[in-house]
């Protein structure tokens, strides 16, 4: 009887040792079964998939997955981040498009199902495409100073080497490997990659010249170059990834954050805002179509979290950052210094997230670049306030210090006044422009994210600079006169702009609208100025020609 007793126990052992280990197999295979394609799945009727580009080669390590480690998610609706936000945006802009073409609808419902890699559809159809009509005007075709070696970023003829594998940080560079672009003249610029022609094309007064082809070939790069690896930026308050892709290029991308209709707040703080997706976006269009071209290409991707994200990073913080959540959806959050928590994680749809792609300017090893403060920079403290919001003749102070007192620099920070108030972006705490060209240079309108958070609120204090200082260039207020007429309205060019982007709609219909309105304050704001000072004082003349001449592009 004992004897059977021991033999009874020692095989209720062997099947608890059975059950243990059937168990674990499940849950390794579990994260493959999830990923496998639905005409894979046993009693699925759904009709097969577009053919995906081939998987890239899993990491070496960790060899076993943990996305069962945490099954918590965050409960905010801004977290849960579904194509179903898109969608909704999609309807309500279409809903509010009214005057942009009897299409607009219709364009909506049609955006509602479409996938990543599906054709998008055309803009609105009417007489003539305002946006093409804008760039043939006459103040969109003033030539360029001519440019002189100096004033190249980039001379194709030097012997400066580009390694296309050069990055910040020194652990994502591959030694073994030496591959480089050699612009020396001795091949043709054709067969350079597209980021490659747009930090050649740089110069003293643009980023990138009006017409340059390479730009909507960048940003066609942007959403369709395979991604192969994936680490997160270092620095900064919220999560942002560096991506690198099969030609070298990089590109930073910022997550979704919140829907489209979602407004700031209006107990946020400036400087605890998210950082939109779509904001960097829209201000890549925006900068564009008032012809500063300052902002890096930047185009919208739907993301795979897994395939292109988990799978090709060597970032071990991020990896482990991964988890399913309980609507078994694929969630990751990263390390940061506000919102990188279980409580904000960014979850998918399953595994589905989009975000914004900016082209990486230069490494600064091949061209340096020196950061600013900002004179007009906020306290970023919550109680606290900067000199220039209690000190009406502050902008006297800032035109007697370098390099203000001298050049076009007061005159660029006006531009970006500007910039700022159409999009309601409070966060410009710093700029930077490129070493070489000293102080004669443009600025660089980078870290746009905190841009459009507020269609229902002009926040005035942003133009404060223009109305301390009245100062402003000639061809930009040009510009933005014509932008206020019926034919150049510029909420209707900036949603054909942004039809282009693959996430489209980029902007809630409210924020289109507020630009429009957001303009009219600018011009009223200068005209006030020239009453008071006179024209000849506060608009300068920055053109070489008359304006009414067709000046032939560079």
């Amino acid at each position: 009887m004992k004897m059977l007793l021991v033999r009874k126990f020692r095989v209720l052992i062997l099947m608890v040792f059975l059950v243990a280990c059937t168990m674990h197999i499940m849950i390794d295979l579990l994260p493959r079964l999830e990923r496998r394609g639905p005409e894979s799945r046993p009693g699925c009727s759904c009709p097969p998939p577009a053919a995906a580009p081939p998987r890239a080669a899993a990491p070496r390590w960790p060899s076993k997955h943990t996305l069962r480690i945490l099954q918590d998610f965050s409960a905010e609706p801004a977290s849960n981040l579904s194509s179903q936000s898109r969608e909704a945006a999609a309807e309500r802009a279409a809903g509010g498009a009214g005057g942009a073409g009897g299409g607009g609808a219709a364009a909506g419902r049609a955006r509602r199902l479409i996938g990543p890699g599906a054709p998008r559809p055309p803009p609105p159809a009417g007489n003539a495409a305002p946006l093409a009509a804008l760039f043939e005007h006459p103040l969109y075709r003033a030539a360029l100073p001519p440019l002189a070696d100096g004033d190249l970023l980039f001379n194709v003829n030097s012997d400066i080497r580009f390694n296309p594998r050069v990055a910040e940080q020194p652990e994502w560079q591959n030694e073994d490997h030496h591959e480089e672009f050699l612009p020396t003249g001795e091949t043709s610029i054709d067969s350079y990659p597209n980021w490659l022609k747009f930090h050649i094309g740089i110069n003293r007064y643009e980023l990138y010249s009006r017409h340059n082809p390479a730009i909507e070939a960048l940003l066609q790069d942007l959403v369709s170059q395979k991604i192969t690896s994936v680490a997160m930026k270092s620095g900064g308050t919220q999560l942002k990834l560096i991506m690198t892709f099969q030609n070298y290029g990089q590109a930073l991308f910022k997550p979704m954050k919140q829907t489209r209709e979602q407004e700031t707040p209006p107990d946020f703080f400036y400087f605890s805002d998210y950082e939109r997706h779509n904001a960097e976006i829209a201000a890549f269009h925006l900068d564009r179509i008032l012809d500063f071209r300052r902002v890096p290409p930047v185009a919208g991707r739907l993301v795979n979290m897994t395939r292109e994200i988990r799978d090709v990073t060597r970032d071990k913080k991020l990896w482990r950052t991964f988890f399913i959540s309980p609507a078994n959806n694929i969630c990751f959050y990263g390390e940061c210094s506000y919102y990188c928590s279980t409580e904000h994680a960014l979850c998918g749809k399953p595994d589905q997230i989009e975000g914004s792609l900016a082209a990486f300017l230069p490494d600064l090893s091949l061209a340096k670049r020196k950061t600013w403060r900002n004179p007009w920079r906020r306290s970023y403290h919550k109680r606290k306030k900067a000199e220039w919001e209690v000190d009406p003749d502050y902008c006297e102070e800032v035109k007697q210090t370098p390099p203000y007192d001298s050049g076009t620099r007061i005159l660029d920070i006006m531009d970006m006044t500007v910039f700022d108030f159409l999009m309601g972006n409070m966060d410009r705490h710093h700029y930077e422009t490129f070493e070489k060209f000293g102080n004669e240079t443009f600025i660089i309108h980078l870290d746009n994210g905190r841009g459009f958070g507020k269609y229902s609120h002009d926040e005035l204090s942003i133009l404060v600079p223009l109305n301390q200082c009245c100062r402003i260039r000639k061809s930009t207020y040009l510009r933005l006169q014509l932008l206020a007429k019926e034919e150049y309205k510029l909420s209707l060019l900036m949603k054909e702009s942004l039809l282009k982007d693959k996430i489209a709609p980029i902007l809630y219909q409210p924020h289109l609208e507020a630009m429009d309105r957001r303009l009219r304050i600018v011009l009223k704001a200068v005209s006030d100025c020239i009453e008071k000072d006179g024209y000849d004082n506060v608009v300068e003349n920055d053109f070489n020609t008359d304006v009414n001449t067709v000046a032939t592009e560079r």
